[in-house]
């Protein structure tokens, strides 16, 4: 069944008047008489009618609507990202529309593309982990749609971009498992085409040869879909254990990596931090409910949505093209819990 919405044509139709006199008495226009506009006004609450957005922006030459892509909304980063979104897009009065590519090239494609002939003033876009080429997004770039990209970004397109500091918090995530007294620390991160795992792999990397350390051989795992599929997961970890180096810590590059890590080795029976320890980025609201509570790195996402949002909106609402785009590289913070405890 077809829903039909009311329209200024139905009520003028209604209570025998214009369609002009209605559409000034919804404005408030000082042309309409009071009696008119509260008449009006009556029949179009009671009949509950929306002005028509679409018919809207075509007068304004905006819709008031940006587009998100994420991987998923039910990873604890991104969710806590769109609600930085949505706390700058409310204030300004523009909808959000997210999609999500779970982690698939193809899926990003046809959703940026549904945006876009949606007619959203903007996107902002984590890309996905099988996305190693952005031609769709340059595309759609050159046709003057402002977009900003957050977290998982491409050099490849002139924008601003916002993503938390990778290399600091694998670098004292990492570190803070040497100060612990572990050696043999391997490393379960994304697929090596996102930006994230390269930046989070040079902080690891570093904080081992400052200690005079590199990692064992197979110590580095990559899960391609980023922990989404649980028997990824669980073949990195197989491969770590029977390696001829088994890892005394695992320090872990992702949200679902590192939940799905722990889940993996507490349903295997191997205690933590006794027999391996682990820490890892993670932005789920109550890393203390683990067995054991878990060592984070946590990325400012609330802060990361707001601001990309903020930016965005400079690109939508800008009379001129900026003259330089902006990086901008938030703070992480690493927190330790029980999961990391010295030996």
């Amino acid at each position: 069944m077809k829903f039909e919405a009311i329209t200024i044509k139905d009520i003028a139709r209604a209570l025998g008047l214009s369609v002009s006199t209605v559409s000034k008495a919804l404005r408030g226009s000082h042309e309409i008489s009071e009696e008119t506009k509260k008449h009006v006004l009556a029949y179009a609450a009671e009949h509950h009618y929306k002005p028509n957005p679409i018919a809207q922006s075509l007068k304004r030459g905006r819709s008031k609507s940006i587009g998100v892509i994420v991987c998923n909304i039910d990873n604890n980063f991104f969710s806590a990202v769109i609600n930085g979104i949505e706390s700058v897009a409310r204030q300004k009065d523009y909808n959000v529309i997210i999609t999500q590519s779970q982690e698939s090239s193809e899926r990003e494609i046809t959703n940026s593309e549904h945006l876009s002939s949606r007619s959203v003033d903007g996107l902002i876009i984590s890309l996905s982990a099988e996305t190693k080429n952005v031609d769709h997004l340059i595309k759609l770039h050159e046709k003057g749609l402002p977009m900003v990209f957050f977290d998982r970004i491409t050099d490849e397109i002139a924008t601003h971009k916002v993503i938390a500091d990778n290399y600091k918090g694998a670098y004292e995530g990492t570190r803070h498992l040497l100060e612990q007294g572990f050696r043999r620390i391997a490393h379960i991160t994304s697929s090596p085409s996102i930006s994230i795992t390269t930046e989070r792999l040079e902080g690891y990397n570093k904080a081992l040869s400052e200690n005079g350390l590199s990692p064992f051989p197979g110590h580095i795992q990559y899960c391609l879909h980023g922990g989404m599929i649980a028997d990824e997961l669980e073949q990195a970890i197989d491969r770590l254990f029977q390696s001829a180096q088994p890892p005394d810590a695992i320090f872990t590059a992702s949200d679902r990596i590192t939940i799905g890590t722990l889940a993996v080795l507490n349903k295997r029976g191997i205690k933590i931090p006794q027999q391996v320890a682990i820490a890892g980025f993670s932005n789920f609201s109550s890393p203390e409910l683990f067995c054991p509570p878990l060592t984070t790195v946590r990325q400012p996402a609330f802060e990361m949505g707001k601001t990309a949002t903020e930016l965005l909106l400079q690109l939508i609402e800008g009379k001129h093209k900026p003259a330089s785009f902006e990086k901008k590289v938030l703070p992480t913070e690493l927190v330790i819990r029980e999961s990391s405890k010295k030996r």
